[in-house]
C-alpha cells in the first residue's frame, strides 16, 4: 500500500494518477471529506484526518508500506506560514516514526538549506533533516520552480498584456510542471534503487522572458515582463494582502533563490511537459 500526505494537490493527485495507473493499492490522506469520496471512486483509498493528530496519522501509516510526504502550503494571508508548515512537518515526522514503513519519498525543492524567513527553503530543508534522523530510508525529491505559479499572471498578461515576475527577466531559473513532479514521486515509489536524492525540472531551462513569450504566442498579443524590484519584495506581497511574517518568508525566499545556483543539469531528471504545453493549457482554464 502507497499511502500519499497531500495526495489532493496537483504534485500528489499526480502521483496517486500513476500509481493507480500501474495497478498499485493507494490510500490519500486528507482532512476534505469530498475529496476523500472524489478519490475512492477513482480507485483509491482515503482516510479523513488531520495530519497535525499525529496519533491518528501514524495508525494509518501502520498499514502501509510506502509513503509519499507533501507537506500542505499554508495560508500566506492568514498564517506564519514557516510557523504553520513546520508544525505540519513535526506532527508528520512524529508519525512516520515507528510506523514501520520501508521506503518514504518526501517532496522539497531546488535550494532547500537551513534558515529563516526563507520559506520552502528552509522548511522543507528542516524535512529533510528530520527524516534522516529516522530509521526508514527516505529519498528526498528537489522540484525546480512549479510552472504553477504562473498562474497569477494570467489575468494581467491576457488583460495588460505584462507578465508580473519576482524575477528580473532574464534570469536563468530551471521550472518544472508538477505533474511531472508527481509522475518522478510515483517512480521512486515504485523503485527499489537507493536513490537519496533526486532533482527534477522541466525538460528545459527557462526565464520570465521565456514565460512572456509563452504566454505572447497562445494569447496572439505582446506581453512584456515586468519585475518587481528586489528592494520592494516584501511591501509588494504585502499589497497582497500577505500577513508580515508570511511577506518576510516569501520575500526572503525569493531573494536566496536567486542566490543559490542549481544543480548540474546532467544530474536533473527531466520531465516531458514543457513551458509552452503548461502555458497553453494554463490559458485555456
Amino acid at each position: 500500500m502507497h499511502i500519499i500526505i497531500g495526495g489532493t494537490g496537483q504534485v500528489g493527485s499526480a502521483a496517486a494518477a500513476a500509481l493507480l495507473e500501474a495497478g498499485e493499492s493507494v490510500t490519500i490522506v486528507t482532512r476534505d471529506s469530498d475529496k476523500a469520496t472524489a478519490w475512492r471512486q477513482r480507485g483509491a483509498e482515503a482516510a479523513v484526518l488531520d495530519i497535525h493528530d499525529a496519533p491518528a496519522l501514524q495508525a494509518v501509516l501502520r498499514h502501509g508500506r510506502r509513503l509519499l510526504i507533501v507537506n500542505p502550503t499554508a495560508d500566506p494571508t492568514a498564517n506564519d506560514t514557516d510557523a504553520a508548515e513546520l508544525q505540519s512537518i513535526r506532527a508528520i515526522l512524529a508519525a512516520v516514526d515507528g510506523a514501520g514503513l520501508e521506503r518514504i519519498v518526501a517532496a522539497s525543492t531546488y535550494g532547500a538549506q537551513p534558515g529563516s524567513s526563507i520559506g520552502d527553503l528552509g522548511t522543507l530543508y528542516a524535512l529533510e533533516q528530520g527524516l534522516a534522523r529516522l530509521p526508514a530510508p527516505s529519498v528526498i525529491q528537489r522540484g525546480a520552480y512549479y510552472m504553477s505559479n504562473w498562474a497569477m499572471a494570467v489575468e494581467p498578461a491576457r488583460e495588460q498584456g505584462i507578465l508580473p515576475s519576482f524575477f528580473p527577466a532574464g534570469f536563468s531559473l530551471p521550472m518544472v510542471a508538477p505533474a511531472d513532479v508527481g509522475r518522478s514521486a510515483a517512480e521512486l515509489m515504485l523503485s527499489s534503487h537507493p536513490e537519496s536524492l533526486r532533482y527534477v525540472e522541466g525538460p528545459d531551462r527557462y526565464s520570465p522572458a521565456d514565460v512572456a513569450e509563452a504566454f505572447s504566442r497562445v494569447l496572439q498579443h505582446p506581453v512584456a515582463v515586468a519585475s518587481v524590484e528586489a528592494d520592494t519584495l516584501e511591501s509588494t506581497f504585502l499589497s497582497f494582502g500577505f500577513s508580515p511574517a508570511a511577506a518576510r518568508s516569501y520575500s526572503g525566499m525569493t531573494r536566496r533563490a536567486m542566490e543559490t545556483p542549481p544543480p548540474d543539469e546532467s544530474s536533473v531528471w527531466k520531465g516531458t511537459v514543457s513551458l509552452d504545453v503548461f502555458v497553453a493549457a494554463l490559458l485555456q482554464r
